[in-house]
Parts: C-alpha cells; sequence; structure tokens
C-alpha cells in the first residue's frame, strides 16, 4: 500500500513516502481503507511513537497519526459492529501504526459511524481533540448544567471543541484567547472572553466549578486560586520547560482514550449543528512534510489533514504538491 512513514528516530522533515504491506486485521481487528487523517507534530515527542508498552523499540518503518476517517474494508474474526463498506471515524492503537497509509487497523471499541454531514477530511480531525474536550469536561470534570467552568487555549483544537460542549451541556463559559480569536470563541459560544496578553484571567473572574486547561506552564499553575472549593481542575498539557508543574498539577493531568460509543455521540452533535468542526487546511498525503511545516507554524483554528483518496477536498493552497 502507498505510505508515508519513517525509517529512523527523527523528525517530520524525514518522511518518505513509498510502499509498504498492507496490514492484516487480527482476530478482533478491523482493517480501514483510509480516506483522510490528521497531523499532531507532537506525536514526534510521544513515548508510544518509537516504543513498544514495554519500552523497547518499535520496528520500522513506523507511520504516524492515529485519528482518521474512512471506509471498513474487511473484517478480522470475532470484529463485531460494523460491516464492510460502512463509513467510520476512529482511533487506533498508540503502539500501532497509524494512519498516514491506505490502511490501518482499529478495533470496534474505538470506531464509530463517521458524522453525515461532513467530509472525511473534517471527520478526521475529531476524534482525538473532541474526545480529549469530552473526557475532560464530562468524565474528569463532571460538568453540570449552570456550573462555571474556565477554558483555557479555548481557540486551539482541543480548546475550540471544549467551548462547544461546556455550552452544550448548559454551562457559564469563561474562554481565554488571544485578541485576534476573541470574536472565533465568543462565537463558538462563550459567555465571556479574555484577551490573556492584555488581562490577566485571576483578576477578573473567581469560584469556577471547573477549569479546563489545554495551555499548562504558569497559567495552569495560576488557575488554581480561582477555583471554587469544591472545584476542580484539568489539564491536557504535562512538564513543560517553563515551570516545574506542581504535584497537584500533574494529578490534574489526563490522557484522552479511544471510545466509539462517545464518537458516536460527538458524530450525532456534528449532524445536529451542535459542534462546528474547524480543518485549518487539508494536503494530499505525498505533501505530509508541508503539511507538518504548516501544522507547525501554529496559530491555527483546527488541525491540518491528509487526503489519501479525494482530491476534492484538497485545500486550495499552492504550496500543496
Amino acid at each position: 500500500m502507498n505510505a508515508v512513514y519513517l525509517e529512523k528516530k527523527a523528525g517530520a522533515d524525514a518522511l518518505v513516502a513509498g510502499d509498504i504491506p498492507r496490514p492484516n486485521p487480527q482476530p478482533g481487528e478491523i482493517l480501514i481503507k483510509v480516506h483522510a487523517t490528521a497531523v499532531m507534530p507532537t506525536e514526534l515527542d510521544w513515548m508510544p511513537t518509537f516504543n513498544t508498552p514495554a519500552g523497547q523499540p518499535r520496528p520500522f518503518p513506523i507511520v504516524l497519526s492515529h485519528e482518521f476517517s474512512g471506509v471498513v474494508e474487511s473484517l478480522g474474526t470475532g470484529a463485531a459492529g460494523f460491516k464492510i463498506g460502512d463509513e467510520v471515524y476512529g482511533m487506533n492503537d498508540w503502539f500501532s501504526n497509524g494512519a498516514q497509509a491506505e490502511y490501518c487497523v482499529a478495533l470496534p471499541s474505538a470506531l464509530a459511524k463517521k458524522p453525515k454531514t461532513v467530509r472525511h477530511s473534517e471527520a478526521a480531525v475529531v476524534p482525538i481533540s473532541a474526545l480529549t474536550a469530552w473526557q475532560g469536561l464530562f468524565e474528569k470534570g463532571q460538568l453540570e448544567k449552570k456550573q462555571r467552568v474556565l477554558i483555557h487555549g479555548a481557540s486551539g483544537a482541543v480548546g475550540s471543541f471544549a467551548v462547544q460542549m461546556a455550552r452544550w451541556r448548559g454551562a457559564h463559559v469563561t474562554a481565554t484567547a488571544s485578541a485576534a480569536n476573541l470574536d472565533f470563541v465568543r462565537a463558538l459560544g462563550a459567555d465571556v472572553v479574555i484577551d490573556y496578553r492584555a488581562t490577566r484571567f485571576e483578576d477578573v473572574v473567581c469560584d469556577m466549578d471547573l477549569i479546563f486547561d489545554a495551555v499548562g506552564g504558569e497559567t495552569l499553575e495560576r488557575s488554581w486560586k480561582i477555583l471554587e472549593s469544591t472545584g476542580k481542575l484539568i489539564t491536557i498539557v504535562g512538564e513543560t520547560t517553563q515551570a516545574p508543574l506542581s504535584q497537584r498539577s500533574r494529578d490534574a493531568f489526563m490522557l484522552v482514550r479511544a471510545d466509539g460509543g462517545q464518537l458516536a455521540e460527538i458524530a450525532s452533535m456534528i449532524d445536529a449543528g451542535d459542534l462546528r468542526v474547524f480543518v485549518e487546511a487539508v494536503y494530499r498525503l505525498a505533501g505530509a512534510k508541508e503539511a507538518y511545516a504548516h501544522a507547525e507554524r501554529g496559530k491555527m483554528r483546527g488541525k491540518v489533514a491528509l487526503s489519501i483518496f479525494d482530491d476534492r477536498e484538497v485545500s486550495e493552497n499552492p504550496k500543496n504538491p
């Protein structure tokens, strides 16, 4: 199959386009014909990218990207819940080869039917970010109607979903973003928006029931003082070079997991118009290096996607190969 992959431990500039063996679904697995996937530069720093669960080096070639949208190609023995030809979206195992290829394998429990109202390139950028927001707000944060929630990094890939989901739940949403993104975040449903460069958030808000942090560092540490006495803080940012995290901040850290049931609910929200999806740009698979360079520039609304089979989804971008 055609794929983009790494032949050694290196950055995105070392990606190679070529043919590698197509995976075969093992018992309980599903083979997906990948139509689109999303680019996450941080994946190059993740432990599972180059290591097995036991900490041993993974064999090359290594295929990146673990969220995707596509079509069920075949079913391994005992795989249930989907049939050949179903349009699906979801995630696969961090320690396996990802979706920057024509095919990948995934567990049925990590998949859901693709939202009907969006393209594959739009569906592909949803799973990791939307599940992170869902699990942070509703599972770990136990957000309820009329509670006060503060969302840091509200214009980012995760934050933009978090604002919309919190609003959908009926919470009162305060969000921090740059001046250029205040109107954007307000349009997502935030009741109060704060330009974090012009105003220290702790000077204007207090007694938060929940804080959802997608920034980390000093922003995270300053957030503890504005929690209500029984409030919760969740962060998706681990240790950084900005400042050492306190133990309570390390305890507030969460990692996303694949959940097909939650993805099905998210797809229903998208199709109902309750959740908007943002894609920064779409590149062809052969343009993966350029896609990573675009993503690494930051200042984006949504993620950069790779389209594998449908050129109609590729952005009008003269830098696309």
